[in-house]
C-alpha cells in the first residue's frame, strides 16, 4: 500500500502524527480513546454521532482496500503502536456526499439552523473544492493555490506514482481514482521576500501609488523578459512535499549578482513554484495519470502574472474556479447531495459549480524560453534531491542552535 502514497508517508499525515505523540508524550497517547481528524470531529459535534469520511481516511489515514496498515507493520514502528488503527481509528467509512446524520438540537442552537437538517460526511478542503471548480472529471488537475498548493486530479486507472501524497478510490468523487500531490509552500514563499525587507525607495513608491508590496513587485517583475533576471530557484523553502517528500530540504537561488533587485528574486520564486508544479504534472503523466486541463482555485488565482507564468511553463491553458470561496461552495454541493437535492456529486457539480475556461493561454515564445529555464531548474532539482548539502547545512544550523 505504501506505493500508493508515492513510497513515503509524510510527517504531516495521521499515522506519523500519532506515532510522534506516542513517542514524545506517551501519557497523552495512552489517554487517547479516539484519534479523529477535525473534519470528522466537527461532523460528530453537529450530529452527536461519530462518522469517518472516505477522503480523510484514504489520504490522511492510509486506508486502502478496506483496511488500515496491519498490526505487524505498526508494531515494527513501535510495539505500543500496533493496535492504533484497531482501537482508535477503526469505523465504517462514509462516501463523500452521503448523509451521515441530522443536525442535533444543541448544534442547531450553535448555528442558527433548523434541527434535523441533513449533515454530509466530512471532507478535505482541497478535495471538496474540485466540485466547486467543476474539476471532477478524469484528467482535470485542480491546483488549490494559497500559502501552499494542493494538486488533485482524477484518473480511471490505479497507478503507483512516485512522490505523490496518495491515490484513493472515490477520494474525490465516486467511480474513479483521486490523486493528490502538493507543494509545501507557495504563497508563503512570496511573502518571505517581503518579510526579509525591501529597499526604502520601494516602500516609498508603493505608498505613492497606493499599492501593497506584492502588487509593486509583481508590476516590476512583469516588465521583464523571460530569463531577464538571470536566476533560477528551487521552491523548497518549506521542504518538498511532491515529488521528493522531504521536509528537511531547503530553498536555493542561483545566479545572484550585485545587480539583482527584489523583483528579480520575486519573479524567480514565482517561476520556481510553476516549475515545481511542472515536475508534479510530468511525474503524474509518466506514471500513467493523464492531465488534460489545469484549473486553479484559491487566492493566488488573482495574480495575473503568476497565472500567465503557470500557463507558459506548463504549456497549457489555465482555467479558474469562478468562486472565491471554493471549499465553502464545494461543501454546499456535497450537502445538497446529502439532502437529496441532487442525485450525486457529479450532477450537483454540473448544476452548482462553475469554472472560467482557458482564461490564460500559453505564449509560444515565452514557453520556449521557459523550457530552457526549466531544464536548469531540473538540473538543480535532481542534484539536490538526495539532500546531501542541504541536509548537512540544516544539521550544522540545528547543532549551532542546540549549543546555544
Amino acid at each position: 500500500w505504501i506505493a500508493r502514497y508515492g513510497g513515503r508517508i509524510s510527517a504531516e499525515w495521521q499515522f506519523a502524527k500519532a506515532l510522534q505523540v506516542l513517542e514524545e508524550d506517551p501519557l497523552v497517547y495512552e489517554s487517547c480513546a479516539r484519534w479523529i481528524e477535525a473534519a470528522d470531529w466537527i461532523v460528530w459535534q453537529l450530529t452527536g454521532t461519530e462518522s469517518r469520511n472516505a477522503c480523510t481516511a484514504g489520504y490522511k489515514g492510509i486506508h486502502q482496500d478496506g483496511a488500515y496498515p496491519s498490526e505487524e507493520y505498526l508494531a515494527a514502528l513501535n510495539p505500543r503502536f500496533a493496535d492504533f488503527a484497531r482501537t482508535r481509528l477503526e469505523f465504517p467509512l462514509s462516501a463523500l456526499g452521503s448523509r451521515v446524520g441530522s443536525l442535533s438540537t444543541v448544534a442547531a442552537a450553535w448555528t442558527g439552523l433548523r434541527p434535523g437538517i441533513a449533515v454530509a460526511a466530512g471532507n478535505v478542503d482541497a478535495h471538496v473544492t474540485a466540485a466547486a471548480a467543476q474539476a471532477v472529471e478524469d484528467g482535470q488537475l485542480l491546483a488549490i493555490m494559497g500559502t501552499s498548493t494542493c494538486h488533485v486530479v482524477n484518473a480511471p486507472v490505479l497507478a503507483d506514482v512516485p512522490g505523490i501524497c496518495g491515490v484513493v478510490g472515490g477520494g474525490i468523487v465516486e467511480g474513479t481514482y483521486g490523486y493528490e500531490a502538493g507543494q509545501s509552500a507557495v504563497g508563503d514563499i512570496f511573502a518571505w521576500v517581503l518579510d526579509q525587507g525591501v529597499p526604502s525607495d520601494y516602500l516609498a513608491e508603493a505608498a505613492d501609488r497606493g499599492e501593497d508590496l506584492h502588487t509593486l513587485l509583481t508590476r516590476k517583475a512583469a516588465g521583464q523578459p523571460v530569463g531577464g533576471h538571470g536566476l533560477v530557484a528551487l521552491d523548497w523553502l518549506n521542504g518538498n512535499r511532491s515529488v521528493l517528500v522531504d521536509h528537511h530540504l531547503s530553498g536555493v537561488i542561483v545566479g545572484l549578482t550585485l545587480a539583482t533587485r527584489p523583483e528579480d528574486v520575486y519573479r524567480a520564486l514565482l517561476e520556481a513554484t510553476a516549475f515545481g508544479t511542472r515536475v508534479i504534472v510530468e511525474t503524474l503523466e509518466a506514471g500513467g495519470v493523464p492531465v488534460h486541463e489545469f484549473i486553479v482555485a484559491g487566492g493566488l488565482a488573482k495574480n495575473e502574472l503568476l497565472m500567465q507564468i503557470y500557463s507558459d511553463v506548463l504549456r497549457r491553458p489555465v482555467s479558474l474556479a469562478a468562486s472565491d470561496q471554493g471549499p465553502a461552495l464545494g461543501s454546499a454541493i456535497h450537502a445538497a447531495v446529502a439532502a437529496g437535492a441532487h442525485a450525486d456529486v457529479r450532477t450537483a457539480t454540473a448544476a452548482m459549480g462553475r469554472r472560467l475556461s482557458a482564461v490564460y493561454m500559453p505564449d509560444a515564445p515565452r514557453a520556449d524560453a521557459y523550457d530552457a529555464l526549466f531544464a536548469e531548474y531540473r538540473l538543480l532539482h535532481d542534484h539536490f534531491a538526495t539532500g546531501g548539502l542541504l541536509h548537512r547545512l540544516r544539521h550544522i544550523r540545528d547543532t549551532a542552535h542546540a549549543a546555544g
